[in-house]
């Protein structure tokens, strides 16, 4: 059973998105405030988080901030804050998508749909870069011996990287093998976890190349 998070203020709309988002094998849960959200988000293995931003008890990513101190799972981010910069801030902290109000509740369901297909990368054999070491396997991965936390999406793009190290992927290649397709991703989303990528490895060779995609540098 999958579980999804739902946390949106607007009843009326929480109740027509769950029943757009309830199957067989998945059970959507309808919070209204952070403090709700919160609550079961620690009781359930929530598989999915939908967050509103503009709540009655605060900003939405107060609790996307503190999900990603202990979690992964995904988010997405439904909102009526259409500002290019708030849809930045949010992918930054660590938002996996982010739709705008109004929506199509079918471009919603694919969403999630393409969230949840997300699966942890292929098993593969330990990749030795000095002064890198990326165990795809075990998604353990460290620089000097220390250890470097990754997302999902920051694995397989990695993983993309170091696998054909030496060549372009342009972006289009990377949106849709990192996000599975990435018709329904805004391609924001791409800058930003190469922006994140690159800060936790420090100073690995991955550069940009202009006008197309990026690159492993082989050195």
């Amino acid at each position: 059973m999958e579980h999804l998070l739902l946390i949106e203020d607007d009843q009326a709309l929480g109740r027509g998105i769950t029943l757009a988002l309830a199957a067989g094998d998945r059970e959507p849960h309808l919070a209204r405030t952070l403090a709700e959200g919160r609550r079961l988000f620690a009781q359930l293995p929530i598989s999915l988080v939908i967050l509103d931003l503009n709540l009655p008890d605060g900003n939405g990513l107060e609790l996307l901030t503190e999900i990603r101190s202990v979690s992964q799972v995904p988010v997405l981010i439904l909102t009526a804050n259409d500002l290019e910069s708030d849809q930045v801030t949010g992918l930054e902290l660590g938002a996996d998508d982010y739709v705008t109000k109004p929506f199509s509740l079918a471009v919603l369901r694919a969403r999630v749909n393409n969230l949840l297909r997300r699966g942890a990368v292929p098993r593969g054999e330990v990749v030795e870069l000095p002064p890198f070491s990326f165990d795809f396997a075990g998604m353990a991965f460290s620089r000097n011996g220390e250890a470097i936390e990754l997302s999902k999406t920051e694995q397989r793009l990695l993983r993309l990287l170091v696998e054909h190290r030496g060549q372009t992927l342009t972006r289009e290649q990377l949106l849709d093998r990192v996000w599975d397709g990435g018709e329904f991703v805004d391609e924001n989303a791409l800058s930003v976890a190469v922006r994140r990528l690159r800060a936790k490895l420090g100073d690995a060779p991955i550069k940009t190349v202009y006008g197309l995609g990026y690159t492993w540098e082989i050195q």
